[in-house]
This record gives C-alpha cells, sequence and structure tokens, in this order.
C-alpha cells in the first residue's frame, strides 16, 4: 500500500513536453525527467509524485531509473493511493467493457496503458488467468495485482508470466510462476467456433493470440468449401477457425512443434481432425518447398512474429515482410485470398501494406484490398500512443 502523503516528487525539465501528459500521453522518457541523485536512488517501480518545471501537480506515476521509460502515468489524480483497491477498481472497469463485448470469459481482459495499467497484461481463460508484469511497479506489487484479480473475476488459477522483450528493458528477470491454484495442462478454449488449446505455462506469450479473434472470424468467411494454408500458425489460430468456416482442409506450418501439436488437439477437441494437417519447419524454406511441389491453396494466410519489434529493426522488417507476401503470393489459387499480418508497432499501417503490395507484386500477382483488420476490442487502444495499436491484418483477393 502506498501513502500518497509520502511521495516522493519527481520533476519534469523545463525543455519537457507537459502538454501532451496533460492531453493523456502515459510515459516521461528518461531525457525528459530532472534526475537528481535523490531521482537516480529510487527503487525501480517507486511511486511519486510528478510535477511540470513550474512544480504543477501533473498526477501519480510509476518510476524505474533504470528504464528509458523513466515514468510511466497511474493516475491523474495527485491524491490518488495506489493499494489493492486502486488495482481492483482498474480491473473492474476493464472487466466490465470485456462482460459486454463477450458472452464466453475468454479475452484480454488488461490491455496494459490503454485500461489505465501501463505495463500490465491479463488475459482470461476462463477460470485462469494470466499476468505479465511488463513494468517494474508491477512486478513489485505482483501480489496484490493477483489478490484483486481473484477479488474481482472469481478467477481462481493466475498464471505469471514474466517473459519477453519488454521485462529486459526494464531490468526485470524472467520468471514463470504459479501464483494462485493449479493447472493439470492446456487449457481449451472455444473461439469462432473452434477449440485452442492454450499452454498457459509452457506457451508464447499468455499461450494464446486473443488479438486476432476478429480477423480469424472475418478469414473464416473466405474459408467455405476452401483448401487452406496457414504459415506461423502457432496453435492453428487461422487454420481451426477456418475449418469451423467450413474450409475443406488447413495445412499449418510453425518452427515449433509443440505449437503444431497443440493445434492438432485443438482441431481433434473440434472434430476437425481428419481435414487438419501440419508442416514443422522455417515457414520462407516450407513456402519455397510447397511453390517447388507446385502446391496451391484458396486461402493463404501469413501471421508472422513482430519482424520490427523497434524502429532500429524496421528496414530490415519491412524486407522480411515483403518476403514473406513474396513467397505466399504464388501459392493463392486465381482467384483465392491472401492475408498477411503484422504486430509490429514500429511498421505502421501504411508501411506495411505498401511492403506487402510490393511483395505480391513481386511474386507475379496483382491483387485487391478487400480489408483492413485490427485488433479486437478486447485490446483497445490508447490514442495518445501509437504502440498500443500494434497488429495490422490485411486481406488480399489475388488476380484469377
Amino acid at each position: 500500500m502506498t501513502d500518497s502523503p509520502s511521495l516522493p516528487t519527481v520533476r519534469l525539465r523545463p525543455k519537457a513536453e507537459a502538454r501532451a501528459i496533460r492531453h493523456g500521453f502515459p510515459w516521461v522518457y528518461a531525457d525528459e525527467l530532472v534526475t537528481d541523485r535523490r531521482t537516480q536512488g529510487l527503487v525501480p517501480g517507486s511511486i511519486a509524485r510528478l510535477e511540470d518545471a513550474e512544480r504543477r501537480p501533473l498526477g501519480i506515476v510509476t518510476v524505474n531509473p533504470k528504464s528509458k521509460i523513466i515514468a510511466r502515468m497511474l493516475d491523474r489524480d495527485e491524491g490518488a493511493v495506489i493499494d489493492r483497491a486502486w488495482l481492483g477498481a482498474r480491473i473492474g472497469r476493464a472487466l466490465a467493457l470485456r462482460a459486454r463485448l463477450y458472452d464466453a470469459p475468454y479475452y484480454r481482459l488488461v490491455h496494459a496503458e490503454a485500461d489505465g495499467l501501463p505495463g500490465v497484461i491479463i488475459d482470461r481463460f476462463g477460470d485462469a488467468a494470466v499476468i505479465q508484469p511488463n513494468a517494474a511497479w508491477a512486478e513489485a506489487m505482483i501480489g496484490d495485482l493477483a489478490a484483486a484479480l481473484a477479488e474481482v473475476t472469481g478467477v481462481t488459477t493466475i498464471i505469471k508470466n514474466g517473459t519477453g522483450r519488454a521485462r529486459g528493458l526494464e531490468g526485470l528477470a524472467e520468471e514463470t510462476a504459479v501464483l494462485a491454484g493449479g493447472l493439470d495442462g492446456p487449457v481449451p478454449v472455444p473461439m469462432n467456433g473452434a477449440v485452442y488449446m492454450a499452454d498457459l505455462m509452457g506457451g508464447q506469450k499468455t499461450g494464446l493470440f486473443f488479438d486476432q479473434r476478429d480477423n480469424h472470424a472475418f478469414a473464416a468467411r473466405l474459408a467455405k468449401g476452401a483448401r487452406m494454408l496457414d504459415v506461423f500458425s502457432h496453435v492453428g489460430g487461422f487454420a481451426l477457425a477456418s475449418l469451423a468456416g467450413g474450409a475443406e482442409s488447413a495445412l499449418s506450418v510453425d518452427a515449433s512443434a509443440a505449437a503444431l501439436e497443440l493445434a492438432g488437439a485443438g482441431a481433434e477437441a473440434a472434430g476437425f481432425g481428419a481435414r487438419f494437417a501440419t508442416r514443422k519447419g522455417d515457414a520462407f524454406a516450407v513456402m519455397e518447398a510447397l511453390q517447388a511441389e507446385g502446391a496451391s491453396f484458396d486461402l493463404v494466410v501469413c501471421d508472422p512474429p513482430a519482424f520490427a519489434p523497434a524502429k532500429p529493426a524496421l528496414e530490415a522488417g519491412l524486407r522480411a515482410y515483403e518476403r514473406v507476401a513474396r513467397l505466399a503470393a504464388p501459392l493463392v489459387a486465381p482467384g483465392g485470398y491472401l492475408v498477411l499480418c503484422s504486430c509490429s508497432h514500429a511498421a505502421d499501417l501504411t508501411q506495411f501494406r505498401n511492403a506487402s503490395a510490393r511483395g505480391i507484386g513481386r511474386g507475379g500477382r496483382r491483387g485487391q484490398l478487400l480489408h483492413t483488420g485490427f485488433a479486437g476490442p478486447d485490446h483497445p487502444q490508447l490514442p495518445q500512443l501509437a504502440e498500443s495499436g500494434y497488429l495490422k491484418a490485411l486481406f488480399f483477393r489475388l488476380d484469377g
């Protein structure tokens, strides 16, 4: 529990843009804050009052002197007390939105800054939930966070997934732990008429990518009677949704044998096993091999990992997205559909769309852009923070 009257104060430098923070930007970068010995001495994750250069209050922040994002806004109310009750109120507000949007409790419950809990991701899987505490303050308050989560939602199993690039940037160690309850194995998740098997302890991120739910559904509308190829399939996201939508067959390609095994288990659980196949290998190599074999599909989906997770990787990432499109386009039957996805926030929609179009052209094809998809509404965006709108999905119909 944090008693607000005793909080330390941190202050913006005179040239820092206080107006942006007043208008909702949630971060203060290290070169914008006065970093005297006292501020540098704060324990990562400390709670502090933030003032502008004229000592006018801006709100309550969490401070991590080890991070380039040295302060993150928690509450605009300078009298706010950041404790379990405060956490419960934020989680309750997030829950109210999801309960309105979804009939079943399978969704992203907390989407970090956009839900007022900076650096915190919580995905819900029925009676289980996975917390990713990607900021030092959330790591320091993980006990209160888990307790508030259980109180508000009633979940009985809580997993801490402390892995990923974001934690490294905060100076946090990697750690996965069971905070409450327990698991017997992968958790079945019903979604879009399919069943997905989510490995909450050992899978990528929290075990399932809820963000693609609406894009899976749009792909399923194109899948009836189709031969479908799902490249970078993870646990079969697009493939299983397409089978639920009436695809004749689906082939999932991934480098992870464990992910493909989970995809197969999901196909069996939904009764799609006879129409589902997998191929393990490097996605680029498998696409080249399929072309050499003369393979053809009515619907091809490529949902790769983030090739441009940050600006320094942007140019290489755009080349990789172009290469994906170039290799995938020839695999699409005349008049068929190609879906290309990016989860790189550093590559904006225009850049990704241009790279994809170049790749399709270099693959000897032309196409209509039918639809542009984004993350579902359980992944709300903070308008002031471009990073919160990372996912793009482009649906093309290729020449026939």
